[in-house]
């Protein structure tokens, strides 16, 4: 892997990666990562999945943006048609995380406004951190029941549609400030439109997939939030992009 701006780099190393991407420091407040792949004609699915666009290099900045998270954040319909479980690791990470003071495994976190996910999932049986289930006052009681009695963590925010401002207050309270959302295109749309996303990282995979596919953000329609571009690394006609949000 090569960086290409803002400093040329020939061999990007795993201790470059964790400096380039890191998480600012000190952080008083949550502050959202999100990381998309997407083809060059601007799809985010192959064959309705993104890991068909997905290749070695895009798949090491996506473990490091859990390795250097709090949390993982992802919406239920991409954690279904993804098939989530809960974040593993090795040694080496388990080792970078510890150096940074973070706990040894993220707690995925799961946005469900109807809290309508399976209790049989990997999510909550392949996991050795309980995850958060972030849900609304309207979601059936038995259905939150059953989460939890699952081993779900339940964190209510909003009456009839989730309240992502107040829910990531409410990760921020428990000490989880450094969110890495995962998507899908809907959470990222609602994110754009609550000016919640602070950094994408973004992978384009040298492909074009034709009509079809839906675009990384997904929603209703809000104000264009600026960017200024942070960084840009390559390997194999794959184009890593990370963008900040403009101050």
């Amino acid at each position: 892997m090569r960086m290409l701006w803002p400093t040329p780099l020939d061999d990007v190393t795993d201790d470059d990666l964790a400096r380039i991407y890191g998480f600012p420091e000190d952080l008083d407040r949550p502050w959202v990562q999100v990381n998309f792949v997407c083809s060059a004609d601007g799809a985010a699915t192959l064959e309705g999945l993104s890991d068909g666009l997905s290749n070695p290099a895009d798949k090491r900045i996506f473990l490091l943006g859990r390795d250097l998270a709090d949390v993982v954040l992802v919406g239920a319909g991409t954690a279904r048609a993804e098939n989530y479980r809960g974040a593993r690791t090795n040694p080496e990470r388990q080792a970078r995380r510890k150096a940074l003071g973070l706990a040894p495994l993220p707690p995925i976190a799961v946005v469900s406004g109807s809290a309508r996910i399976d209790p049989a999932s990997p999510l909550l049986t392949d996991t050795r951190v309980p995850p958060i289930v972030i849900t609304t006052e309207s979601a059936p009681e038995e259905r939150r029941a059953v989460l939890a009695e699952a081993g779900a963590d339940l964190l209510v925010a909003g009456e009839e549609k989730v309240d992502l401002t107040a829910a990531l207050k409410e990760l921020a309270a428990r000490g989880l400030r450094r969110i890495d959302c995962e998507g899908g295109p809907h959470l990222f749309g609602e994110l754009i439109a609550e000016d919640l996303v602070d950094q994408l990282c973004l992978t384009v995979a040298p492909v074009l997939t034709g009509p079809g596919a839906g675009r990384i953000a997904e929603g209703r329609t809000g104000q264009a939030r600026r960017l200024q571009l942070a960084s840009i690394l390559l390997e194999n006609g794959f184009t890593m992009f990370r963008y900040r949000k403009h101050e």
